[in-house]
């Protein structure tokens, strides 16, 4: 891949971020950038170490002068999540992101972009590579494995990082100070169904959701983007309710932690009503088109005829799968009463996949109040009891409290205010940071996070604004120059 960012300032880390791009890193699949960063220490000289989960930390000495400084560990995470749209020919394994600067914005062509949190890795590097930045002791935390579930910060260890302030890179938002974030848990449901013999007198038709923007299940969730499933799951019922369609199967979205984009289902329909099951297609293609126009500008509500040869589901499961999903919540449940603004517990419809002999289906809670995720969590769980399926709830992972009286918010909010002439916007995200879990483990630690402005993340859609990089990276430098004295 061409230079393609190699004109944009700060030099170092833009130059971090393209080396990032071209060695493929969706979530478990991040040896590539690991061996990279591994690299980078080698090559610079820098203390090293890897854990066992593939986690790597480098420390680097304080510059004269500020040995007694609280040292600092800047975090992030290495892998990203592999989005495309459905015309862009991209295997994330094998293929390097085809990024390019499109005026004040960084984007990809047809994919992901993995700013986030390709930024705050690269930030990270270019400070450790940087020989005229005033700093105390520092260290580099790169986890592995964080958008399929924090795992790598899951697999963290007492001792393996020195620091007693953390600098987290994986916020979103230009000018905002983050001090706390949700906690998150996962919900598998599983139909099992018997498959049965085509119907006489029927045709196949395959429906199809698409052009929807999707996004973050957590940071955008209070948007009113539609949800694909829903909405396929909303026309299955009316379908089913009205001319007794048959299921072949049903599928959409691909990750816990994004709102659906697309979503498809195959049906059997009677030959006597083929015409007015198209004609409703198109009718509801008006209606949600309508509901969603000024969020959803390109989104298409297709149906056309199908060669499938696949038998049908039975009916009761069918039922069950289609009512089920048409009656669980999704999106915001309730609203903070304590932060203007933050949404403090939602869920959301992730993923729906037909197998030979069962459908799966994956939703994912979070909340910022522990029992509140809980609670979402398990009435979901009744919900799907009530429809026989078998229920299985993930372990989750801790939310991170916020600390009004953090030394390193203090640090943060001293620098943006003699840098800018203004106070930033102190806030918590409805979003899994791995702050929460690093807090768990090291208990003792203070902790902020911040980050340059990024729209679209886990889509094809996925943007970082330069100009907030650069301001991004003048905070942190800023900010490492101000610790206080330990």
């Amino acid at each position: 891949m061409a230079d393609a960012l190699g004109h944009l300032k700060p030099e170092l880390l833009w130059k971090h971020f393209e080396e990032i791009c071209k060695r493929p890193h969706p979530s478990r699949h991040e040896q590539l950038v690991a061996k990279y960063v591994v690299d980078f220490a080698k090559q610079n000289n820098l203390e090293c170490k890897t854990d066992s989960f593939g986690n790597i930390v480098i420390r680097k000495p304080a510059t004269p002068g500020k040995e007694n400084l609280t040292p600092v560990v800047m975090q992030g995470h290495l892998d990203m999540v592999p989005e495309k749209n459905t015309d862009v020919n991209h295997d994330f394994e094998k293929d390097p992101i085809q990024c390019y600067a499109d005026g004040d914005w960084v984007k990809a062509k047809g994919t992901t972009l993995g700013s986030d949190n390709g930024i705050g890795a690269a930030a990270a590097l270019a400070v450790l590579e940087s020989t005229d930045i005033e700093h105390g002791p520092i260290e580099a935390l790169f986890t592995l494995d964080e958008e399929t579930g924090l795992n790598g910060a899951q697999a963290l260890q007492p001792g393996f990082v020195n620091a007693d302030i953390l600098m987290n890179l994986d916020s979103e938002e230009d000018g905002a100070l983050y001090i706390g974030c949700s906690g998150g848990q996962s919900t598998t449901v599983s139909f099992k169904f018997e498959s049965k013999d085509i119907p006489e007198k029927t045709v196949a038709y395959e429906i199809s959701i698409t052009g929807l923007k999707g996004g973050h299940s957590g940071l955008d969730i209070h948007l009113g983007k539609g949800n694909a499933i829903k909405l396929m799951v909303r026309l299955l019922h009316e379908l089913n309710y009205n001319y007794g369609i048959r299921l072949v199967s049903l599928s959409g979205g691909s990750k816990h932690n994004a709102i659906p984009r697309e979503s498809f289902a195959t049906i059997r329909v009677p030959k006597k009503s083929a015409d007015d099951v198209l004609g409703y297609v198109e009718h509801y293609n008006e209606i949600v088109k309508s509901e969603l126009s000024s969020v959803e500008p390109t989104l298409v509500v297709a149906c056309a005829a199908s060669k499938s040869k696949s038998k049908v589901m039975d009916k009761a499961t069918a039922k069950n799968l289609i009512d089920s999903l048409y009656a669980v919540p999704n999106g915001v449940i309730k609203m903070s009463a304590d932060i203007e603004g933050l949404v403090e517990t939602s869920t959301n419809l992730a993923v729906v996949v037909t197998n030979k002999k069962n459908v799966e289906v994956i939703l994912s809670q979070r909340s910022s109040v522990e029992s509140e995720k809980k609670d979402i969590s398990n009435s979901i769980a009744a919900l799907f009891n009530l429809a026989k399926a078998e229920v299985k709830q993930g372990d989750g992972y801790p939310g991170w409290k916020p600390d009004i009286h953090s030394p390193a918010l203090a640090v943060m909010k001293k620098v943006f205010h003699e840098k800018y002439g203004k106070e930033p916007e102190v806030k918590a995200i409805h979003a899994g940071l791995e702050c929460g879990i690093i807090k768990e483990r090291y208990p003792h630690m203070d902790m902020i996070s911040f980050g340059p402005t990024i729209f679209g993340a886990h889509s094809p859609d996925e943007r970082v604004q330069i100009s907030t990089v650069e301001k991004f990276w003048e905070n942190l430098v800023e900010a490492l120059k101000n610790i206080p004295v330990k």
